[in-house]
C-alpha cells in the first residue's frame, strides 16, 4: 500500500545563534499611551526574535492541520539531534509540542552551533522518517497480500538560513548521503522502514525588511528517492503567510470567504457591522463550484483578504437555521478551521456554530435567483462545511420518467422495466455459500443480470416483439433462461409456427406502429420488422446452450423460405409446387381456394387496379360459349355447364385479387381452363372444322373485345357485339335453362393481358 507524502511531515527548526537575532517586528503592548496627554514619551518598542516568529508559525502550520486531519496526517518536529514528539497518536497534539519546545528553550546568541548544528537536524529527520507510523505498522504486520508493500514516503520542511547557493547543494549531499546510509540500515531490521521517496523544503528566513539574495526554487529531483524546493520570506506575518501557502499546497486545502458576518460593535453594542471570516478545508468541497455548466458568478473567487498569497471563494452569510431537521440534503463534509483564529470575527463565528446553530452560505448572485451551496454546522464540538447540491434537491419529488427534455413525453418502457427490477432482486445473505462453478453470489448476480439485458430496448417505439408479449410467450422468458429442455425448445417453436400461420393467413399485425405523420408501416413491412427482432433476440441467446442453437435454426428454416420470396404467400406457394409435380387433385385445389377466399375478404382498394366482378367472367364465358360457332342443338348446355366449373377457380381469382395474381395459382388456372377449353371445343364443332381449326374462340377474347368497346376480330367476329356499351346478352339457350342474362363491367387491364398471355401461351 501506497501513502502519500503528506502522511508523515517532519519540521526542522534551525536553532543555531543566528535565529536569536531580532526578526524586526514589533509588538503592540502599551495600549494606554493613546489615552494619555501628547506630551508622555511612548514606552520603546518590543520586537521578536527570528526563533519565535519561526515558532509561532509553525505552531499555526500544526494547528490548521490538526484542525482539519485530526487522525490522517502525522506532523513531527526536530530541532538539532532531539525528536519533539513521536508517530503516536497520543503525541500528535499542539500541547504536546509546545511543551516540548518550552523544555528546550529559545535560540541563544552566544550558545554552540554543534549541539544545535542543521546537518545533524536533517540526519535526525531521516532517522524518524525511517520509522513506521502505527497504521503502516498494522500493515506491515498483517498477513495480508499487501503487507509487504507498504511504501514509505514523507517530506521534510526545514526552517532556516541559506548562506550561499553551495551552502544549498552541501544540504542536498548531506540528506542523500543519511538517506542511503537509513535505507540500509532498515533494510537489515524488521522495525523500520525504507524511505522510497522524500521532499525536502527550504525555508529561507531573513528579518523584516532585509535584503534577499535568494530566490525560490520550484520542485526538482536530485534523484530518484530525494526531491529539493527552496522558498524564500520574511520572518513575522510574511513568514506565517507564506506556510499557510504551503499547507494548502502539500495537503489539497482551500479558502472559503464568508462575507457579511452581522456582529454587534464591542463600543456600541446597539449597532452591528458585517465582518468576513476566512476558512481553511479540503478543496472537495469547491467540486460542486467547479462543475458549474454556466460558470461562476463574478466575484466567486477573489485574492485572499487575509494576506494569504491564494485565492479564496466568497460566499454570502444567510439567516442561520436552528432546527437542523429543515436543514438541506448535502452530499459531503469537511472539518474547517479559520485563517486567524485569534481574531475577533473568527472567534464570534465559532462560538455561534458550536452553540449549534446552523449557517447558509449562498453564492454571489449572477442572476435573480438565490444559489445556496454550502452550509456551516457542528457535530460533536467540530465544525464542519456541508456541500449542498446546486442542482435539483434529492430530497424533492424527482422528474417523471416519461418527461424528456423540453417537457416532450417519450415512450419509455417503464412498466416493463418495473417489471425487470422486480424479477432481479439481490437477497441478503446471512452466510456465505460455497461458490458455485467457481463463481462468488455476487459473480453468479453480475452473470445473471448480463444475461437478462443482452437485448433489452428502452423505447417502446424501438420493439415489437415486447409490445405483444402475448402472442410470443412464453419465448423471450424461456430463451433468457440458462438451461433449457426439449419441451421448453418445442414450446418456443409453436410460438413461431404460431407467428408463421398469423403471417401466411394475412392476419392484421398484433400491434400498431404509428409513424411521424400518423399511418403506420404496411402489413408486410411490420412482419419484416418483427422476424428481424425475433431473430436478433434469438442470436443474442444461441451460444449459450446447444438447445438455444436449435431454437435459432427454427427460425432461420422457418425465416428463409419467407426471404427468398417475400411475395408468393404461403397458399400460392402450395400451389406452385403442386403445378410442378402435377399431384394435386381438383378436391385439394378446391379447398385450398374455399380458404384463400375466406381470408382475402377483406383487401385494400387502389386506385391503380380496379376489381374485376364474379358476374363479369362467367358471362363472359357463357357468351363465348353460346356463340354460333358452338350453336348445337344438344351440346351447347352441357359445355356451358363444364366451363362454368372449371373455370369456378379462374373467376374467384381474378374477382379477389385483380392485377394482384400470383403468377404460380394464374399458372394452374389458366392450365385447366385451356385443357377444358380445347376438349369441349373439340366435341362441339364440326369433324370437317375440327380438323382445320387451330384457334379456337377464347373467352379472354371476348374480355378484350368488350373492354376496348370494338367488335370482335378474326377468330371473335361471329359473337354478338351489338352492345357497343360494355354488355353482352347472353342468348336463348343459356336462358332456357333458367340462367339470367349477365351484364359486364370494365375489367382490369393489367389482368386481361395477364391471362390473355397465358392462354395464348397453352392454346395457340
Amino acid at each position: 500500500m501506497s501513502f502519500p507524502n503528506s502522511h508523515k511531515t517532519v519540521i526542522v527548526l534551525d536553532r543555531s545563534p543566528y535565529f536569536a537575532q531580532s526578526s524586526k517586528q514589533t509588538v503592540e503592548y502599551d495600549v494606554l499611551s493613546k489615552s494619555k496627554s501628547p506630551g508622555l514619551i511612548p514606552a520603546a518598542p518590543i520586537t521578536k526574535s527570528l526563533w519565535t516568529s519561526c515558532v509561532e508559525s509553525v505552531i499555526e502550520f500544526i494547528r490548521i492541520v490538526y484542525d482539519i486531519f485530526p487522525t490522517q496526517k502525522l506532523i513531527r518536529v526536530v530541532s538539532g539531534v532531539h525528536s519533539l514528539n513521536t508517530w503516536t497518536q497520543k503525541d500528535q497534539g499542539m500541547q504536546q509540542v509546545m511543551m516540548s519546545l518550552a523544555r528546550i528553550g529559545p535560540a541563544r546568541a552566544g550558545g554552540s552551533e554543534e549541539e544545535y548544528e542543521l546537518m545533524h537536524g536533517l540526519s535526525t529527520a531521516i532517522e524518524v522518517l525511517c520509522e513506521p507510523s502505527e497504521i503502516q505498522h498494522e500493515l506491515r504486520t498483517s498477513l495480508s497480500e499487501t503487507s509487504h508493500n507498504v511504501l514509505n514516503r514523507g517530506r521534510i520542511i526545514c526552517l532556516t538560513a541559506i548562506k550561499s547557493e553551495g551552502h544549498i547543494r552541501t544540504l542536498e549531499g548531506c540528506l542523500m548521503d543519511a538517506l542511503m546510509h537509513h535505507n540500509k540500515l532498515a533494510a537489515q531490521t524488521d522495525t523500520l522502514l525504507p524511505i522510497n521517496h522524500c521532499d525536502l523544503v527550504l525555508v529561507h528566513i531573513v528579518p523584516v525588511g532585509d535584503e534577499v539574495k535568494f530566490s525560490d526554487k520550484p520542485l526538482k529531483e536530485v534523484s530518484p528517492q530525494l526531491s529539493v524546493e527552496v522558498h524564500v520570506t520574511q520572518a513575522g506575518r510574511i513568514l506565517y503567510n507564506k506556510l499557510a501557502a504551503l499547507v494548502q499546497q502539500y495537503y489539497n486545502l482551500s479558502s472559503t470567504t464568508v462575507t457579511g458576518i452581522p456582529m454587534k460593535e464591542e463600543q456600541n453594542a446597539s449597532s452591528s457591522a458585517n465582518y468576513d471570516v476566512e476558512l481553511l478545508h479540503p478543496a472537495v468541497a469547491h467540486e460542486e463550484l467547479k462543475r458549474q455548466v454556466g460558470g461562476h458568478a463574478e466575484g466567486l473567487i477573489i485574492a485572499s483578504k487575509e494576506g494569504l498569497p491564494t485565492d479564496t471563494v466568497t460566499l454570502k452569510w444567510c439567516t442561520p437555521k436552528s432546527n437542523l431537521v429543515e436543514l438541506h440534503h448535502c452530499t459531503s463534509c469537511h472539518r474547517i478551521t479559520p485563517v486567524d483564529v485569534n481574531s475577533r470575527p473568527s472567534s464570534c463565528l465559532t462560538n455561534f456554530l458550536l452553540g449549534g446553530r446552523a449557517v447558509m452560505l449562498e453564492q454571489p448572485r449572477k442572476s435573480g435567483t438565490k444559489v445556496i451551496s454550502h452550509m456551516l454546522a457542528s457535530h460533536g464540538g467540530e465544525i464542519f462545511i456541508h456541500t449542498l447540491s446546486i442542482c435539483r434537491s434529492i430530497l424533492e419529488d424527482p422528474p417523471s420518467i416519461s418527461e424528456g427534455s423540453g417537457g416532450r413525453v417519450t415512450d419509455y418502457r417503464i412498466t416493463d422495466f418495473g417489471e425487470f427490477m422486480k424479477e432481479n432482486r439481490l437477497a441478503p445473505i446471512t452466510t456465505v455459500p460455497s461458490p458455485e462453478n467457481g463463481l462468488l453470489a455476487i459473480q453468479r448476480a453480475k452473470k445473471h443480470i448480463e444475461r437478462m439485458t443482452r437485448y433489452w430496448p428502452m423505447v417502446i417505439s424501438d420493439t415489437l416483439i415486447f409490445n405483444m408479449r402475448q402472442q410470443i410467450e412464453p419465448l423471450p422468458t424461456l430463451i433468457m433462461k440458462e438451461k433449457i429442455d426439449e419441451d421448453d425448445v418445442m414450446e418456443c417453436r409453436k410460438v413461431i409456427f404460431n407467428i408463421l400461420g398469423m403471417e401466411s393467413r394475412n392476419d392484421p399485425f398484433p400491434t400498431s406502429v404509428t409513424g411521424s405523420r400518423g399511418k403506420g408501416p404496411k402489413r408486410e413491412e411490420q412482419y419484416r420488422q418483427f422476424w428481424n427482432e425475433l431473430e436478433t433476440l434469438i442470436r443474442c441467446y444461441s451460444e449459450t446452450s446447444p438447445m438455444h442453437e436449435k431454437v435459432l435454426e427454427c427460425l432461420i428454416d422457418c425465416k428463409k423460405p419467407t426471404e427468398d420470396s417475400r411475395t408468393l404467400p404461403s397458399p400460392k406457394r402450395s400451389a406452385d409446387k403442386a403445378f410442378a409435380k402435377d399431384k394435386v387433385d381438383a378436391s385439394e385445389s378446391e379447398q385450398s381456394w374455399k380458404e384463400f377466399d375466406k381470408f382475402q375478404k377483406v383487401t385494400e382498394r387502389s386506385s391503380k387496379y380496379w376489381v374485376v366482378r364474379k358476374n363479369f367472367c362467367l358471362s363472359s364465358l357463357k357468351s363465348e360459349y353460346t356463340s354460333p360457332l358452338f350453336r348445337h342443338k344438344t351440346m351447347a348446355c352441357e359445355v356451358e355447364k363444364e366451363k362454368e366449373r372449371h373455370f369456378r377457380h379462374l373467376t374467384l381469382f381474378a374477382f379477389n385479387h385483380g392485377s394482384k395474381a400470383s403468377k404460380a395459382v394464374l399458372d394452374i388456372c389458366v392450365a385447366k381452363a385451356a385443357t377444358v377449353t380445347e376438349s369441349a371445343t373439340r366435341a362441339c364443332l364440326p369433324a370437317s372444322q375440327n380438323k382445320t381449326s387451330t384457334s379456337p374462340i377464347l373467352p379472354i377474347q371476348v374480355l378484350l373485345s368488350v373492354s376496348n368497346g370494338k367488335q370482335f376480330k378474326s377468330r371473335a367476329k361471329k359473337v354478338d357485339t351489338k352492345n357497343r356499351t360494355g354488355s353482352l346478352k347472353m342468348p336463348s339457350k343459356c336462358t332456357q335453362h333458367g340462367k339470367r342474362p349477365f351484364t359486364l363491367a370494365p375489367p382490369s387491364r393489367q389482368i386481361i393481358y395477364r391471362i390473355r398471355n397465358k392462354f395464348d401461351t397453352r392454346l395457340l
